[in-house]
């Protein structure tokens, strides 16, 4: 049944997700929201179940059940295109880009500006090399890379920011950032993080994975933890609690259980 869209509603909230693989159960039960302009560190361990609560709001896997909604109107994210058509972009830690093709192409592939009469209409190369150039700034790449370079020759981090860079520049209203930060430099792990608390500013949400919890703590709003394809917390406070803290909710650890481990 669609939930009455109030304005007291979530951007996104997923209700009693679950998701099996044969008799592998990846998520059980899970519950999850993002509200308006805000910016949630989803953390876990690894098989936690994060990556497919993840690939199932970005609709590049379909759920077993449950119910998900936008601004409280139930919608069927059977896609990629279904959840960007929903205001919803996802940057994977391995973001799938063309390497054959320039980074400015790389950034519009699918969405390129044209330019010219009618069905003579062609590329607006000009508009998109402009475009990269200044969203590679934005992103922390210090370096005059022309925006005709292949993706092919770029450095790990290079093609990460890029990624970025291409959900940076289409507005949309959920930003999924998937371990955004592994494999980058330090002046571009810095662009990422300020592109991140920006994006509240400037209307956005974002999702933001990463095992360095230090960069979390850096630049969300609210933490949520998974364990076991179940979310266990989803209103700690990262103001009000340390890395230790939530480490001992990743591990389901008590201090006591810590100290019985390392003594």
């Amino acid at each position: 049944m669609t939930m009455p869209n109030t304005g007291n509603q979530p951007l996104v909230r997923m209700v009693d997700i679950h998701k099996s693989y044969g008799q592998v159960k990846a998520l059980v039960g899970a519950n999850f929201h993002v509200n308006e302009r805000e910016i949630v560190g989803l953390l876990g361990d690894n098989g936690a179940g994060k990556s497919t609560l993840i690939k199932v709001l970005s609709g590049a896997v379909p759920l077993t059940s449950g119910d998900i909604f936008m601004r409280g109107k139930k919608v069927d994210l059977r896609s990629t295109s279904d959840a960007i058509a929903n205001g919803i972009e996802t940057i994977y830690q391995d973001s799938a880009l063309v390497t054959q093709l320039s980074i400015a192409r790389n950034l519009f592939l699918g969405r390129e500006p044209l330019k010219g009469p009618g069905i003579l209409n062609r590329m607006d190369q000009d508009a998109m090399n402009n475009v990269a150039r200044e969203l590679l700034k934005r992103v922390g790449i210090s370096k005059d890379i022309p925006p005709t370079t292949p993706i092919g020759s770029l450095s790990g981090g290079e093609r990460q920011a890029v990624a970025i860079a291409r959900a940076m520049h289409f507005d949309s209203d959920l930003i999924i950032l998937d371990e955004p930060t592994n494999n980058l430099g330090v002046a571009e792990t810095q662009g990422v993080l300020k592109f991140v608390r920006g994006a509240r500013d400037s209307g956005h949400s974002c999702i933001f994975i990463a095992h360095n919890i230090h960069h979390v703590f850096q630049v969300v709003d609210r933490i949520v933890v998974m364990r076991r394809g179940k979310v266990v917390a989803d209103d700690i406070d990262p103001k009000k609690s340390t890395v230790e803290e939530v480490e001992r909710v990743i591990t389901g650890m008590s201090e006591a259980d810590i100290k019985a481990a390392v003594s």
